[in-house]
């Protein structure tokens, strides 16, 4: 499918200030569920809510089953008071997977039922001049650092007087900033960017006019970070499901903050042979930059939905992030990439035209080992035309 005109770019940069704007640790997603809900309003997308929030929208097509879905996670790390200690601070358990080393020096929100209360986190051995060095002999965990609030207390009494206790979620400031020459550093890029990209893509689709080949149904999910993420949020007829997530840029790593990355790997296994070849296709044709590359320690919406026990193909694209977990930075180019991917994979033709949950053609299971491919081991092994032919002989 031609670009000529390309994604909103000055669209998505808004929508991601603004997301960035709304505080969402997975558990706390209220305020960023209303907000895409919206969007999607204004674009006149339909949409359904699960009872937890998990946003179901609806693209129509020419084909209404089987259909595919994209989706992209709107919950971010944070972390929430596990302990109301004596000296009025607080102590704070992760929510996600992240190190307290990325949460050292933050300014960050409290929300309990009284309010919303700003502070700090810091290690418990603050300051230079009281400590020394000793405070480079602070090992780095969640037990070694402790949340200043701004308030009065100097106790536990004074501090829960304010209302203030164990479960109260703590949200940590984002800090945008996006630069002249196209880098884009906050927190929670993850998965908000993605989350960003989908919506832009979601406004190509409404703007052109055009009919898609088949059902899409966009979702935004809300406890990726801890590990739930599409499970359960699949409608049942779902043949293809494409995540978009974050790309860690790193050594070891072939991600760049300036190409779509196509995840063949990661902590749960590979992702389908086919989705993700279909996917790679698209991107030389329409030559959008891209790399592949397989994640180490690392999870994903698309995972969750085939551990949940859905069968349907999945693949994982994601825009190339510095820092992941921490202060992350990001590249319009990147970006930009993995919007015009989700444009072409959304107005391309199903990856099997018949790929109904039921009785697979077995032409569906062909194409990974070709007739003439070479073979080479120490017992030479028989052409697989041979071995084909024989099997037909047998039948």
């Amino acid at each position: 499918m031609p670009n000529e005109h390309g994604p909103d770019m000055q669209y998505l940069r808004q929508v991601l200030l603004e997301m960035l704007a709304i505080p969402c640790p997975t558990g706390f997603t209220d305020g960023i569920v209303r907000y895409v809900a919206e969007h999607l309003d204004t674009l006149g997308v339909p949409y359904e809510l699960t009872r937890r929030g998990t946003i179901r929208a609806t693209l129509a097509g020419r084909q209404n089953s089987p259909d595919r879905a994209i989706a992209s996670h709107l919950d971010t790390v944070g972390a929430m008071v596990s302990e109301v200690k004596d000296n009025g601070r607080l102590k704070l358990a992760p929510v996600g997977c992240w190190s307290s080393r990325f949460a050292e020096g933050s300014r960050v929100s409290v929300f309990s039922e009284s309010g919303c209360w700003r502070g700090s986190v810091l290690p418990l051995m603050a300051s230079g001049h009281a400590f020394n060095t000793e405070v480079d002999s602070l090992p780095v965990s969640w037990d070694t650092v402790e949340l200043r609030l701004d308030i009065l207390s100097n106790s536990r009494a004074e501090t829960e007087a304010q209302g203030i206790g164990v479960g109260d979620f703590v949200a940590f400031d984002p800090l945008p900033e996006f630069t002249d020459n196209g880098y884009i550093s906050a927190r929670h890029l993850d998965n908000k960017a993605g989350a960003a990209a989908m919506l832009t893509a979601i406004k190509y689709v409404v703007d052109s006019g055009r009919t898609l080949p088949m059902d899409c149904h966009p979702l935004f999910t809300i406890t990726e970070e801890t590990g739930s993420g599409a499970a359960g949020a699949l409608p049942w007829d779902v043949s293809e499901f494409v995540g978009v997530d974050i790309a860690p840029v790193a050594p070891g790593q072939s991600s760049t903050e300036h190409a779509v990355t196509l995840c063949m790997q990661d902590s749960s296994g590979p992702y389908d042979y086919h989705l993700s070849r279909h996917l790679l296709h698209l991107c030389q044709r329409e030559q959008i930059p891209v790399r592949r590359d397989l994640f180490r320690y690392y999870h994903s919406d698309a995972e969750s939905a085939v551990r949940a026990g859905n069968d349907t193909r999945v693949a994982l694209i994601a825009f190339g992030t510095d820092a992941t977990h921490g202060y992350e930075r990001t590249h319009r180019d990147s970006l930009e990439a993995l919007t015009r991917l989700l444009i072409s994979y959304v107005f391309s033709p199903p990856v099997f035209e018949q790929d109904d949950r039921d009785n697979a053609p077995l032409e569906h299971f062909q194409l990974q080992t070709d007739a003439d491919m070479p073979l080479s081991s120490e017992t030479p092994l028989p052409p697989l035309e041979q071995i084909f032919a024989c099997s037909r002989d047998e039948n």
